[in-house]
This record gives C-alpha cells, structure tokens and sequence, in this order.
C-alpha cells in the first residue's frame, strides 16, 4: 500500500481535471460557451458580466490550490471496475463542482476570513456574487451529465441523475444540523456520537459518496455493489472530516496556516473530540469547556485552554483510531467484490492517504 504515491498521483491528474473543469468554467468567457451552456440567446448574452461575477471569481477559488482528490476518487473507482477513466472525466467534475459550492457558502454562513490562504471569496467580491458563485457550481453538475448522455445508455444517465439529486438534498441538511449545534441550539451541549456520524455523513460523507455511486452505476454495477462503493467512499469522506477536525486542533501547519491553532473552537464546533471529550471530562472540565466553545473566542489562550482539555481526555487517540476503523471496515467490503488490479491498490491506499494526512 505505501508503494503508491498519492501525492504525485494527485499532480498527475490534477491537469486533466483542471481542462475538463474549464470546459464547464472557462477563465474566459465568449458567445460559444454560452451557447453551450444555455442555448442559443433569444435576445443577446452580455458576456462580460457573465465573465466578471461567475468565471473570475470561480477560478480566483480554483487556483488557490485543493488537491482535486474528490474527482480523483471518482476516477480511481472507474478505473478500478474496469472502466476507462478518459470516458468519465467530464463527469468526474461532478463532485468538485458540488464541493467548492458548499465551502463557498459555508464561508459566509460561518462569518470566515480566510480560505486556502486567502481572503475569503465573499470579501473580496461581496456576499452576492459569492452566494450566487454557489449556486451556479451546485447546479453545474447537471450540464455535465447531459452533456455526455450519448455515451452511456438512459438508464445509467437516469440512475446518474437519481444519485445527484440524492446527494445534494442530504447536503443541506447536514449543513443545517452542524449549524445549529455550533449556535447552541437543538441540544447541542448533549449531542450523541452516533447524531455526529450521521450529521459528518450528510454534509461531508455525502459528496465522495456520489463519486463512488456514480462511478460506479455509469460503470453498469447493480445495485448491491453501486450501494457497497457508496459506503466505502462515504466512510472515507466521514473519516477524512475527522482527520480535518484533528488537524484543526494538533496540526502544526495547519495551525500555521490558520493563524494559530483551534478555529473550530471559535465556531463551537461540536466535532467528535469535543463529543468525546464532553462524555468523559469531569463535571469541571466538561462546563469549562462548554464555556469556550460558547464564547466563540478569538483569544488563543482560551482556544489553547480548550485544547488542552481535549487532549487531557485521549480524545485526539480516540477519534484517529475511529476513523481508521471506518475507512478498514468499509474496504474490507469493497475488497470483496473488486478484482485484484493496479487500480484496486491505488484506491485502498488513497483511503488511507486521506486519513493519515498531515494538512
């Protein structure tokens, strides 16, 4: 498994990915592409406004970086039921489009400053342009798969379109659900392990889990295995949300990437470890950092208080260890029915690339 290097893996299909994004966004916009996307204009397209409030701002976004490892799933599921990555990749897209529209939102919902080492897109170009930037990337995916329905047959274009729909319903919920812990409300101070997996699956799971539903049902797999993959790659998407909690807290570059350590603290994020945390901690340290979380502080030393309380409990042991177990148990079923290939080694060890990850 550690014979496969992931990180240049990633770089090597990042550049196809990238064209196959532009052709859905180009960085410049003409008559053509409108006409592609829309139709034939029964008036006249403006052109220039379309390029300055949708394609401008997209690609600020795009080109601070992302390691694109949603549509590398994608592709890597293909390939590894046997298909022809070159088939799908306009449809690999898919869940990168989706991705970069929740994270848009969330950026205003959550009031941040700063993505990927840059203001936030909303500040730099106004709530409105931001909020409509995501709505234009969560319905774009529908243009790609009706753009390639002539290589496939209708059914799997139709069962394509099922899980789409499917996935960008739960998204929105998850979103809602992780919102109203950090405000406080819905019982947020008493939030069980088992209401954060399923929150984690809807908002986070729910993405790489189209990847592998739809990879797998334009590659004619039944309905067993299209469900069996969609587990595996949500399993990953769940753990890989852990991880990113954990080096919210611990990373040392992520910390300095951010600024200082424990950005969740200040959103009140109930994350697994403050789950944990709240279940084992004296009555002390429990309404301690219930206090923190509550005070949505910009103060390190409180932030760092916080921390340390987590890790006083082995919360940060607990939850690496939960989310290596969901990533083995869920390969442990895809192992079965993948055949033996370079593809299948690829895919077990990007699982656990994305789990073991320093950033």
């Amino acid at each position: 498994m550690s014979e496969v290097d992931i990180e240049k893996l990633l770089e090597e299909l990042r550049p196809d990915i990238d064209r196959a994004i532009e052709k859905y966004i180009p960085r410049k916009i003409d008559e053509a592409y409108l006409e592609f996307v829309l139709g034939k204009a029964r008036y006249k397209y403006n052109v220039d406004s379309i390029e300055k409030m949708i394609s401008e701002p997209t690609w600020n976004y795009l080109d601070r970086g992302g390691k694109r490892w949603r549509p590398a799933l994608f592709l890597l599921i293909y390939e590894a039921l046997g298909g022809n990555t070159k088939d799908v990749l306009e449809l690999a897209v898919i869940p990168e489009f989706i991705h970069n529209s929740t994270i848009i939102h969330d950026d205003i919902e959550d009031l941040s400053k700063e993505r990927r080492g840059k203001p936030a897109l909303h500040l730099i170009f106004g709530n409105d342009v931001a909020i409509n930037v995501g709505d234009v990337l969560y319905f774009l995916p529908f243009l790609s798969i009706m753009k390639n329905k002539h290589k496939f047959s209708q059914d799997k274009i139709l069962k394509a379109y099922e899980i789409c729909l499917q996935e960008l319903i739960r998204v929105g919920t998850g979103q809602a659900t992780d919102i109203a812990w950090h405000k406080g409300l819905s019982n947020a101070d008493s939030v069980t392990e088992e209401e954060y997996l399923q929150m984690c699956i809807n908002k986070t799971g729910c993405i790489p889990r189209l990847a592998g539903r739809m990879a797998a049902a334009i590659a004619g797999r039944s309905e067993e295995e299209i469900e069996l993959i969609g587990n595996f790659t949500e399993s990953i998407g769940v753990a890989f949300q852990i991880q990113d909690d954990i080096l919210n807290l611990v990373g040392e570059e992520f910390a300095a990437r951010k600024g200082g350590a424990g950005e969740d603290i200040t959103e009140g994020k109930r994350s697994l470890l403050v789950i944990h945390t709240l279940k084992k901690a004296s009555e002390k340290d429990r309404k301690r950092l219930l206090e923190v979380l509550n005070m949505h502080t910009l103060d390190q030393k409180l932030r760092d208080e916080a921390i340390e309380i987590i890790n006083k409990y082995g919360s940060v042991e607990y939850s690496k260890e939960k989310a290596r177990t969901m990533v083995k148990e869920a390969w442990e079923e895809v192992d079965k029915m993948l055949p033996e290939s370079k593809a299948k080694q690829k895919l077990k060890a990007f699982a656990y690339y994305l789990i073991n990850r320093e950033i």
